[in-house]
């Protein structure tokens, strides 16, 4: 062998990665070392029901910590081991190939899907850099100004309409708004703090009324057939309004402080948007069409809320059906429909299959059993966080809408034995449910931000821990003291 060839090894052999080897066989591990364990004990509810563990949902569990490790450290495409939770739950019988991969497909897949489709047609039409420009022009050019301009925008748009829509149709104005920070689209602090700050809010907004997200219509759903008592919207309103304010503004000053704009200001961007907009020149067609769809897209979604008549048009449908109008007009065309980021897609499918194989084998019951059984002879106010803390995770695991369905049965049982109040309950997993802060997977508005490509799934992980412990101590803090002089009842004789 020759010296250059001895060279070129050494060079090949000094790149290699092997930290993300060893993040690869670590998710591996983890799979075999908990799928081979012995099975693990029952959980017992305070009734004395037992809930077994069974082999396939300890095969899940283990799922989920191989899924879980490659997702945070990004080994390979987050698209990629979305595909990995469907083959293993096949090639280990964890449950049918055929239901595995169906949850690839399941309506809220799609729902994404609808989303993500117009934020490409306000893009493409230029309609985002219309409102950008305007919207520059009046917060002007102090870049704090700007993250609290875009970010109380996205929260109060989730209070007519649902989260991940508002999260799809604000990510291109974003986009337009970063173009004018950073010309050449590179990440920077103000990039990732406009992006991550854009879901974490999307979240703290979405909690406020029944339209920001189902959950909260599920929740309701469950808490009126155990306990009898029923939950109208504004009267949800009344208890969340002030913590999802609240939140929003904090987390501006915390994103404010974990990702510091490098700029102050940007000298002369007030002229230059105002510049920028007279140059778009008049609303076009393609504009006015889009606009339109949307509108009325969002005002059927709204309707469905108020109207039971409207239950039949599921919101996957609604949103597919905008799809097909952008094409039929001729708003998009083929190549438009190539550019969908399917990472994405693929990430919620993933999300969808592992979120029902940890429901469907029993895994996330047995959690949750387990977890809330440590509480039942715990002080009032720590069996209230503990709930909440565990919705918290759960919701950064599974699907939301799950993480409430399996987590407020329980809880709502259980809470007759520390003599808590339901309505405490409720609302404290509702305001967790609602901001999965750490993994892309717990929302779809996290999905969306990082497709700017402005942080990996690391930085969001580890602005996520931070913004989860605030989270907890707001709660706490209108668990003590705000609900109660608002009126909640917080125990019961």
């Amino acid at each position: 062998m020759t010296d250059t060839e001895l060279t070129a090894d050494s060079a090949t052999a000094s790149t290699f990665d092997w930290k993300r080897l060893i993040f690869i066989l670590l998710g591996i591990g983890l799979f075999v070392a908990l799928y081979l364990a012995p099975t693990l004990s029952p959980a017992v509810d305070p009734q004395g029901k037992s809930f077994v563990l069974t082999r396939e949902g300890q095969a899940a569990l283990a799922l989920f910590l191989l899924a879980a490790t490659w997702w945070v450290t990004e080994v390979v495409p987050i698209g990629v081991t979305a595909i990995t939770i469907g083959v293993v739950q096949a090639l280990f019988s964890i449950r049918p190939a055929r239901v595995a991969f169906t949850d690839f497909l399941d309506p809220s897949v799609w729902f994404i899907f609808g989303s993500l489709t117009i934020g490409l047609v306000f893009t493409k039409t230029g309609f985002t850099r219309r409102i950008a420009y305007k919207m520059l022009s009046v917060v002007g050019e102090r870049t704090s100004m700007i993250y609290l301009g875009c970010f109380v925008m996205t929260s109060a748009l989730t209070l007519v309409m649902a989260h991940t829509a508002v999260a799809a149709t604000v990510y291109p104005l974003f986009l337009a708004i970063y173009a004018l920070y950073q010309e050449d689209g590179r990440p920077t602090k103000f990039g990732k703090g406009l992006f991550i700050g854009m879901a974490f809010v999307a979240g703290a907004g979405s909690i406020i009324t029944l339209l920001g997200a189902a959950r909260g219509a599920v929740a309701i759903g469950f808490f009126t057939e155990i306990t009898g008592k029923s939950v109208s919207f504004f009267g949800l309103t009344y208890y969340m309004l002030p913590i999802g304010v609240v939140m929003t503004l904090l987390l501006w000053g915390f994103i404010m402080v974990m990702y510091r704009p490098e700029k102050k200001t940007i000298p002369g961007l007030r002229k230059r948007a105002e510049k920028l907009y007279s140059q778009l020149g008049p609303v076009s067609r393609a504009e006015i069409i889009a606009v339109a769809i949307v509108v009325a897209m969002i005002v059927t979604l709204s309707l469905r809320a108020f109207m039971p008549s409207l239950g039949f048009m599921h919101k996957s449908a609604i949103l597919l059906t905008g799809t097909v109008l952008f094409f039929l007009f001729k708003v998009l065309s083929l190549e438009d429909l190539e550019d969908t980021p399917w990472n994405i897609i693929l990430l919620f499918g993933g999300a969808m299959s592992i979120g029902f194989c940890l429901w469907q084998t029993g895994a996330a019951e047995w959690l949750a059993v387990m977890w809330l059984t440590m509480f039942k002879s715990a002080p009032w106010f720590v069996f209230i966080m503990g709930i909440a803390f565990f919705v918290l995770v759960m919701t950064n695991l599974i699907m939301n809408v799950a993480a409430i369905a399996i987590v407020l049965p329980v809880a709502l049982k259980m809470a007759e034995y520390v003599h808590v109040a339901p309505e405490v309950i409720l609302y404290s997993a509702l305001v967790t449910a609602g901001m999965p802060f750490l993994l892309l997977v717990g929302a779809a508005p996290n999905a969306i931000a990082y497709n700017s490509k402005m942080f990996t799934t690391k930085e969001f992980f580890m602005a996520g821990v931070p913004a989860s412990l605030l989270l907890m101590a707001v709660l706490a803090v209108f668990v003590w003291l705000i609900w109660p002089l608002m009126g909640m009842p917080i125990l019961v004789p």
